[in-house]
C-alpha cells in the first residue's frame, strides 16, 4: 500500500467517526434512553480520542475533560444519570440536555481534526508531487544533455500538463476535455483569474517549444530551445499554486 492510500484509509477512518458521532447525536436529539447512547458511546470516544491524539494533539485536553473532568459538568457524570446527581434532583431529559451540549464540542473538536488533516493531506501531495516533478525534470535535463532531444522536451511537457491540472484542481476549476493540452489548461487558469496576462503568454511559449518535439517535423528543435523550456516548467511548478 502506498503514501497515498494509506492517508485515504486515515481519512476514511476520520469521516466514518464524524457519520458514526452525528448517528449518537440523534439518539441523543431524538430523546431516547441514555443506555443506548451510553453503551456506543464508550466505542467511539476510545477511537476518537485515539485520532485526536495523532492528527489534532493541542485539543486532546479538551476532548478528554469533556468526557470526565472532576468536579466539573462532565459526559462521565451525567451518563452514570440515575435519578439524582449530586444533592440535587434531575430528570433524565434534563441528563440528556447536558450531554448533547458537551457531545457535540467533543464531534466538533473531531470534524475540527479532519479540517487539519485535510490540509496536511494538501500538504503532503503537494512536496510528493514537487519530489516527482523535480525528478522527471532531472531526468529531462541529462536526456537532453546525452542528445534525446524530443524525448527531454516530451517528458517536461507531460510534467507542466500534470502541473497545470493540478492548479485547477487546487483552484476547483473543472476540467472538461478527457485529454487537456496544456493550452487548454492555461486558458483555464486564464479565465479563471488564477494568472495573469504575462504569465499566460509565457506557458503558450513553453507550450509552443514543447509542441516542436511532439508534432513538428519539419526541424529538430535545439538543445537550447529544450533547456528553456524545462527551466520554464520548473520555474512554473515552483511559482504558480
Amino acid at each position: 500500500m502506498n503514501l497515498f492510500s494509506n492517508l485515504e484509509k486515515y481519512k476514511k477512518d476520520i469521516d466514518n467517526l464524524i457519520k458514526e458521532g452525528e448517528r449518537l447525536l440523534s439518539i441523543l436529539k431524538s430523546n431516547r434512553s441514555l443506555s443506548q447512547f451510553r453503551k456506543e458511546y464508550e466505542i467511539w470516544y476510545s477511537e476518537s480520542l485515539s485520532l485526536v491524539k495523532i492528527v489534532l494533539p493541542n485539543r486532546v485536553k479538551d476532548f478528554e475533560k469533556y468526557y470526565y473532568q472532576k468536579g466539573e459538568e462532565c459526559l462521565r457524570k451525567y451518563m452514570s444519570y440515575q435519578g439524582y446527581l449530586s444533592d440535587f434532583i434531575i430528570s433524565e431529559t434534563e441528563a440528556i440536555e447536558v450531554i448533547k451540549v458537551l457531545f457535540e464540542n467533543q464531534l466538533g473538536i473531531v470534524k475540527a481534526a479532519k479540517r487539519r488533516f485535510e490540509s496536511s493531506l494538501f500538504e503532503i501531495r503537494q512536496l510528493v508531487q514537487a519530489d516527482l516533478f523535480d525528478s522527471e525534470l532531472d531526468a529531462a535535463r541529462e536526456l537532453n544533455k546525452k542528445g534525446f532531444i524530443r524525448g527531454a522536451g516530451a517528458i517536461a511537457g507531460v510534467v507542466l500538463e500534470k502541473h497545470l491540472a493540478q492548479v485547477c484542481s487546487n483552484h476547483s476549476i473543472k476540467i472538461t476535455k478527457k485529454n487537456p493540452s496544456i493550452n487548454y489548461l492555461n486558458q483555464l487558469l486564464k479565465d479563471n483569474d488564477i494568472i495573469e496576462i504575462q504569465t499566460w503568454r509565457f506557458i503558450q511559449h513553453l507550450a509552443d517549444l514543447r509542441n516542436l518535439c511532439d508534432h513538428n517535423k519539419k526541424r529538430e528543435p535545439t538543445k537550447e530551445e529544450i533547456e528553456e523550456l524545462i527551466n520554464g516548467v520548473e520555474k512554473i511548478t515552483k511559482s504558480i499554486f
